[in-house]
């Protein structure tokens, strides 16, 4: 499949700051499910700084830009081929070793539900990949659907109780109750060819390490593992460490964020 994206994040100040310097985690996983045929990232007024490849295998860009700042946008646009691999991280280089991924943040941090829902999945099966599927598909029952009634910092935990949120909700509770039953599990970041009926564009979802597959992707809030519809960008210990855009203004205007993404299918 190949798909086309359109990124588009305008920031805001209400009074200009002296200047702004951010992060990017906004370029393709490289790995056998994708490969890129064209991309490119542009910070209005921007002035690319260093970028390189970090451990997790992720391309992180810096950007500069020189105040005063009133506005600024930054856009995304590309077309990737990919390829479903059934959720299986194929061929991606990277040299943290899985264990790293067993500490608890604080929004994925598991309390007593979530530490049984990790028992419950385990059960008695010594098959790691079934034990995934299960955990995966108790969070995807556990949590319903629903945008606009947690936030970013909602925890993981805090989604559970509730029993409802979005997709960074279902892929932190799985990651704290896979983490909880000695999976190593991590956050991922990217995009995902949506129907009309879901508005997660921009989406994200976990990988948990399966011994003898390696790092397999789950996507409880779509019930499935990624496929060919779905483009990796970064992953992390949690969505903060995930983000695609970090950064900071320095200055006293207060910010307001906009973001259109729309992705579409070549052969549609």
């Amino acid at each position: 499949m190949i798909l086309t994206v359109n990124h588009i994040t305008h920031y805001r100040y209400d009074q200009p700051v002296r200047g702004v310097v951010q992060s990017h985690r906004l370029y393709p996983s490289c790995f056998d499910g994708q490969r890129v045929i064209v991309w490119d990232v542009t910070l209005s007024d921007g002035i690319a700084g260093g970028g390189f490849r970090d451990a997790a295998g992720d391309w992180i860009q810096g950007y500069s830009v020189q105040g005063p700042v009133d506005a600024l946008s930054v856009t995304v646009t590309g077309q990737v081929e990919t390829r479903d691999l059934a959720g299986v991280l194929s061929g991606h280089r990277e040299s943290i070793p899985p264990e790293a991924y067993l500490v608890e943040t604080p929004a994925t941090r598991a309390d007593r539900t979530l530490i049984e829902l990790g028992r419950a999945a385990k059960g008695s099966t010594p098959d790691l990949l079934e034990q995934a599927h299960r955990l995966s598909g108790a969070i995807s029952d556990a949590i319903v659907y629903r945008p606009g009634v947690t936030a970013a910092h909602t925890t993981a935990a805090e989604a559970l109780a509730l029993g409802e949120g979005v997709c960074q909700d279902h892929a932190h509770a799985l990651i704290a109750s896979a983490r909880s039953a000695d999976i190593p599990a991590r956050y991922v970041s990217g995009y995902l060819l949506v129907g009309q009926d879901r508005g997660e564009a921009a989406h994200a979802w976990a990988e948990l390490w399966v011994a003898g597959l390696g790092w397999v992707g789950f996507d409880p809030a779509n019930r499935c593992c990624p496929d060919a519809r779905y483009i990796r960008l970064g992953s992390g210990m949690d969505a903060r460490d995930a983000a695609p855009i970090r950064g900071i203004a320095r200055g006293m205007g207060a910010e307001t964020m906009d973001v259109s993404v729309a992705i579409q299918s070549v052969q549609q």
